[in-house]
């Protein structure tokens, strides 16, 4: 559970209670299972905003509701043995993201489970519909499209001049990798590039990667997901070694030393997570709460970075950008 390292992480939000409120705890509280993709240096802040808001609705862990975390640390075998042990502990509802639905859809079809992000879960069989998800399963989605996808294509032509090669990092053991790629080659086909594709399987496939393109890129697009984001400051070392410009699809990596991003606020997500999960500890079905879509996006840009690289950025772009990193 790795509960020091994460009460770190937290830095005083839901997790302040103190010890002697958790000895007069009553003997059995709603238990909220949650199973974190990746670490806590890589999702600890989501799971803190998840926390904080559930705070604001009441649930107080220690006093009102009982949260055992995991970490899966970027490994599906390890998303699919925590879900396991959720079922075992009968917990009254399951939170997670990415492939940690899949894992503990696979594991329940009782309890309730909320995921803060996944893909496209129609597509996936986790949910009937968006609008009536049938079952135990319930959340927000960040499906790729290729409107995303073009748009995060079109930031990079804006701000590397002559762009033309095209390199995309992805875990290929996420199960939502071929439909973004379909949306990213998409895009890629409709402006005129050249994309190379690095399979990534592991951590230690990043660094060969890197290697096999280096001096032969453009710009890299790394799919953001488990393994990729908890590799994230490997990623973007490796990235500004070799003098290659990135993009994300969320701000972490920026703060990470990463070009720039444009997606999803996740860590606003993790907050209407906990806005589900308030509904079903009060008696709500996931069944009847409708998958929700975000509807803001974030373009965040490390010009710290694009100097590093010797990238001038257009005011005009900066402008536009909802924070720039300096």
């Amino acid at each position: 559970m790795r509960r020091r390292q994460f009460l770190a992480v937290l830095s005083g939000a839901a997790a302040s209670v103190p010890i002697a409120a958790r000895a007069q705890q009553p003997a059995k509280l709603p238990t909220i299972g949650f199973l974190v993709p990746g670490t806590p240096e890589s999702h600890g802040k989501w799971v803190a905003a998840f926390a904080q808001r559930l705070s604001e609705l009441s649930w107080i862990e220690g006093r009102t509701v009982a949260i055992e975390y995991r970490w899966a640390e970027g490994r599906n075998e390890r998303m699919a043995e925590i879900a396991a042990e959720f079922v075992r502990l009968k917990v009254d509802v399951i939170v997670t993201s990415g492939d940690g639905a899949i894992a503990s859809k696979q594991a329940t079809s009782v309890i309730p489970i909320v995921f803060a992000a996944y893909g496209d879960p129609v597509a996936f069989g986790i949910v009937t519909s968006l609008a009536r998800p049938g079952g135990n399963v319930t959340g927000l989605t960040v499906q790729p499209t290729a409107e995303i996808a073009g748009k995060r294509l079109d930031l990079l032509r804006e701000v590397i001049p002559g762009f033309r090669r095209l390199s995309i990092m992805a875990n290929v053991g996420n199960r939502a990798y071929q439909q973004e790629l379909g949306e990213i080659q998409a895009a890629v086909s409709r402006f005129g590039l050249e994309a190379t594709i690095l399979e990534i399987r592991r951590a230690e496939d990043i660094a060969p990667a890197f290697e096999a393109v280096k001096n032969r890129t453009d710009a890299l697009y790394v799919f953001s997901e488990p393994l990729m984001n908890a590799n994230r400051v490997k990623i973007n070392t490796l990235a500004l070694g070799a003098r290659i410009p990135t993009i994300f699809g969320f701000r972490e990596f920026v703060d990470a030393g990463g070009l720039m991003s444009y997606g999803p606020n996740f860590a606003d997500l993790f907050r209407h997570a906990a806005d589900f999960v308030d509904k079903i500890l009060r008696g709500a079905k996931p069944a009847d709460l409708p998958v929700q879509q975000p509807t803001k996006f974030d373009l965040i840009i490390n010009l710290t970075t694009a100097k590093a690289l010797g990238l001038k950025i257009p005011e005009s772009f900066l402008l536009r950008a909802d924070e720039v990193i300096e």
